[in-house]
């Protein structure tokens, strides 16, 4: 990528997360190839004051209407633009000012930007999987209608995305994604039972956000993926198969109909994966560690153990169901996290909260935006009242 490649703007919803802290990292070492033209936070005023006075940005928006004076008195002397709340994040995504959106807002949140920012013609890098479990359907049409990539940033997706670069004419057989199984890889129900939230925030292999975390924990990540998965790929339901390898070494595999497998290895760092998708279609250098074949370690691979981790079964159902079924599944899935994360239900009581609303809310086989949008508060209401939060 040579110094003569314009500059990349870049709009990072979602900067003050796991995610979007570990883009800044890559823009930081690369000024001459992005710079950061657009960050927002929900609730993040403190970090997103200092991101903003580090990156100067054309415009950031907190999300909580509540901390936008002070976000606003601490950015006078700059002339970084300042907005609040919902609405402006979709006023935002369609703003002239950058060429790419990271995409890093957590949960179904981050839909309504991404969209707006599709129809506007941007490039999105995809960190947020729900956008494509909740409308997927919707937000790839969107896509193709105004031919805008979608590169995935999420480790499993980015490297599917990089086997198959090149392999335009070649029919997928399956893809295989790979999962680390979590931190209680092996461990029984009569041992899940008992687990609590900070134990289960001790990802062996990965630095997270809590909500996704836990998701890696309960193995709905895994499933979310699935289902992000097809969209992305264009594949159907039975091509995506999901393999155990605790090692998170190789991120996933692509096997194409003539039986060859193509697979994407590196260390567990999201931030590769996050600067492959920002500098699409060039590799740029880092001084990331490297993972070193003449140090020994063994890679192994087996099935997840789906009757202990039933959020993968649930999962399957609605990948192979679809309809709205996807987008009750992930609102039924953000409020069970959020109340495992405030020690409100047990860590099995999830896979229960999410099972019972999938049951309890009606299907519709082909929703328009709206009634996604009605599903998911439906969801969230029905498993709120359940836990009575």
């Amino acid at each position: 990528m040579s110094n003569s490649f314009p500059i990349k703007r870049i709009a990072l919803f979602g900067s003050t997360g796991s995610i979007g802290t570990q883009a800044l990292e890559v823009i930081a070492a690369n000024p001459d190839k992005f710079t950061a033209e657009v960050l927002t936070a929900q609730n993040n005023d403190e970090l997103l004051i200092k991101q903003a006075l580090q990156f100067n940005p054309n415009v950031v928006v907190i999300g909580d209407e509540r901390k936008y004076q002070k976000v606003k008195a601490a950015l006078a002397s700059t002339d970084v633009k300042v907005f609040s709340g919902e609405q402006s994040l979709e006023e935002v995504a369609a703003m002239d000012c950058y060429d790419m959106m990271l995409a890093a807002i957590v949960g179904f949140a981050g839909l309504r930007p991404t969209l707006k920012a599709i129809e506007h013609g941007k490039a999105i890098a995809l960190a947020n999987k729900e956008t494509l479990v909740v409308a997927g359907d919707i937000v790839m049409h969107k896509a193709v209608e105004n031919r805008v990539p979608i590169i995935p940033v999420d480790s499993e997706h980015s490297a599917i995305f990089q086997c198959l670069v090149g392999e335009t004419r070649n029919r997928i057989e399956k893809i295989v994604l790979t999962a680390s199984g979590g931190p209680f890889l092996g461990k029984k129900p009569n041992y899940l039972v008992n687990v609590k939230r900070d134990h289960a925030l001790q990802h062996p292999n990965w630095n997270m956000g809590a909500k996704i975390t836990i998701d890696s924990a309960t193995l709905m990540n895994k499933g979310l993926e699935m289902i992000e998965a097809k969209w992305l790929f264009n594949l159907k339901p039975e091509q995506v198969q999901v393999m155990v390898h605790p090692q998170s070494i190789i991120h996933s595999m692509v096997q194409f109909e003539d039986g060859s497998i193509k697979a994407q290895m590196g260390l567990p760092d999201m931030k590769l994966p996050i600067q492959y998708a920002l500098a699409f279609p060039h590799r740029i250098a880092n001084e990331f560690p490297r993972y070193d074949f003449r140090k020994p370690a063994q890679l192994s691979f087996e099935e997840p153990d789906i009757k202990t981790f039933r959020n993968l079964v649930l999962a399957t159902d609605s990948l192979f169901k679809g309809g709205n079924l996807p987008c009750i599944l992930n609102a039924a899935n953000e409020i069970a996290v959020y109340a495992f994360l405030r020690n409100r239900i047990g860590f099995l009581d999830m896979t229960d909260l999410i099972e019972r609303t999938m049951e309890q809310v009606p299907f519709i086989d082909k929703p328009t935006l709206e009634e996604y949008f009605d599903s998911d508060a439906e969801a969230r209401n029905f498993a709120a009242s359940i836990i009575k939060l």
